[in-house]
């Protein structure tokens, strides 16, 4: 069965298509500045590469020009769009409505818009490109894969905060959690590395890139992870500013911040950003810090720490932990940062070994030293083929 797979963003489109269940990629691509006159596409299959540039308006569009490129007689990877078996879809925000991948139908599309409010950023485009791969494919059957789905298994006190029950009763405030089909992925993935059955595993699960977070995952269930109604809550990231007093927000208030600025201010101008007030990427920063900058060498130092502590806080819920994870762009391509992150923690039994840290860039892999008491995995995330394989299975 060929199953195509979308991640579709305010103002892009990224899209691939899986052979299944051989789980081989027939094409990848991605659509981008949807609705600008700029705007660009770009494929890449077994046949070659196309790359395109010219002006889309809108997402219909957007999905005209996939749909060309995947038709492409020299280097498409269809021959008619009938081929795809199945459709999945990266849906970011389930609510307490969805507890696992859902095949699609208007209830569905219905349940999918009820939860805007709590994701304004990226439902109402997953459910765009819902509608659009719905009218462009017909009867073919579509899946929604929830990336707030694996943290259904915290339990209460984790999930709730203290604020009054009717917030949570009528507005639904809790701890929802995200990057959860990447966090499931490298888990099952270092399980089956281990020689383990995936729900024999105790794992602490550190997805790190712009959006940073991390999970706590008791056997092979998640029982808490740092973000939480948004995901905005939890670590440093590229800009956003994670884990902050209350108080700061009412404070800035007070000296004339409305909501909307303080919404960008946490959201776009903070985190790595804020802090170095240069640049969101750790690269960029490393980079400043060995020349001498101290604001980029306090915003990295400041990152790690944030991360360590969460470490420290999920040893402590866990109690036995089997191995740490590094995964996403900085997880799997940091050495420098991981080295960073975990120095100093022997006396938890966390022992990196450096050699073989520097070695493992992007490489799936153990990198702790013959002495550490827990087990220490570089596992590159594949969120695409995490929805491929479920829609599969809901759809085979």
């Amino acid at each position: 069965m060929k199953v195509l797979v979308f991640n579709c963003g305010s103002s892009s489109i990224k899209f691939k298509l899986f052979a299944m269940p051989e789980e081989s990629v027939l094409a990848e691509g991605l659509v981008q500045r949807v609705g600008n006159l700029d705007a660009s596409a770009f494929m890449k299959t077994p046949g070659g590469k196309i790359e395109l540039e010219q002006a889309l308006e809108d997402y219909p569009a957007g999905f005209a020009m996939i749909k060309s490129m995947l038709l492409d007689p020299d280097k498409g990877a269809l021959k008619v769009l009938s081929e795809v078996g199945a459709i999945g879809h990266r849906v970011v925000h389930g609510g307490e409505s969805f507890s696992g991948s859902m095949h699609i139908d208007d209830q569905l599309e219905r349940g999918i818009e009820a939860v805007f409010e709590l994701a304004p950023l990226h439902n109402p485009p997953n459910l765009t490109g819902i509608q659009e791969s719905r009218h462009m494919f017909g009867d073919i059957p579509q899946v929604a894969c929830f990336d707030t789905a694996f943290h259904h298994s915290i339990p209460e006190t984790a999930y709730r905060y203290a604020i009054p029950e009717s917030f949570y009763t009528d507005l639904h405030i809790r701890r929802y959690g995200f990057h959860g089909m990447s966090h499931q992925f490298v888990a099952r993935k270092t399980a089956e590395m281990m020689g383990k059955y995936k729900y024999s595993v105790n794992l602490i699960t550190c997805h790190l890139g712009n959006g940073s977070s991390v999970t706590a995952i008791r056997e092979g269930h998640s029982v808490d992870t740092s973000m939480g109604l948004t995901p905005l809550e939890g670590l440093v990231m590229g800009t956003r500013s994670g884990d902050l007093d209350p108080g700061i927000i009412f404070y800035l208030h007070r000296k004339g911040y409305d909501t909307e600025s303080l919404d960008t201010l946490l959201n776009k101008k903070s985190g790595l950003l804020g802090l170095s007030n240069s640049s969101n990427d750790v690269r960029d920063l490393e980079s400043k810090a060995a020349a001498g900058d101290s604001k980029a060498a306090l915003a990295l130092d400041i990152f790690a720490y944030r991360i360590k502590k969460y470490i420290g806080a999920y040893v402590a819920v866990l109690n036995h932990v089997d191995a740490i994870i590094f995964t996403g762009g900085i997880g799997e391509n940091g050495a420098t940062m991981r080295a960073r992150i975990l120095e100093e923690m022997n006396e938890l039994g966390i022992i990196l070994d450096q050699e073989k840290n520097e070695s493992h860039i992007g490489i799936a892999g153990e990198i702790q030293a013959s002495d550490s008491r827990i087990k220490i995995f570089v596992v590159p995330t594949n969120e695409e083929l995490a929805i491929a394989r479920d829609t599969y299975r809901m759809t085979s």
